[in-house]
């Protein structure tokens, strides 16, 4: 099934995506500190998987991806793996974070 990789990224993202209106976390309202976030964090991963690519040390099951190639032959779902991750990461700890806040508080 060539969608298998955007599935699981699309279950991440169900998996968190929740805890901003339910515990208004304030992540996704917050655009310009997300991107400074998750940007560099992303540009390195990315830079790291193109010269494996490059070098042969990495590649991607077509079997698992839609085939869509980003230049240098990093696969469009790899390149949505460092946005996503992250701010699933930012989600889920922001949302403990508040929650554990909110709870010291009473």
């Amino acid at each position: 099934m060539h969608w298998t990789y955007l599935l699981v990224l699309a279950g991440c993202l169900f998996g968190a995506l929740w805890l901003e209106p339910l515990l208004r976390v304030g992540v996704l309202r917050q655009v310009r500190r997300l991107v400074l976030t998750v940007a560099p964090v992303a540009a390195v991963f990315v830079v790291w998987d193109l010269l494996a690519i490059h070098a042969g040390h990495w590649t991607f099951d077509p079997r698992q991806i839609t085939g869509v190639i980003l230049p240098g032959g990093l696969p469009l779902e790899e390149l949505l793996f460092f946005l996503v991750v992250p701010v699933c990461a930012i989600l889920g700890f922001e949302a403990t974070r508040l929650t554990l806040q909110r709870w010291s508080r009473r």
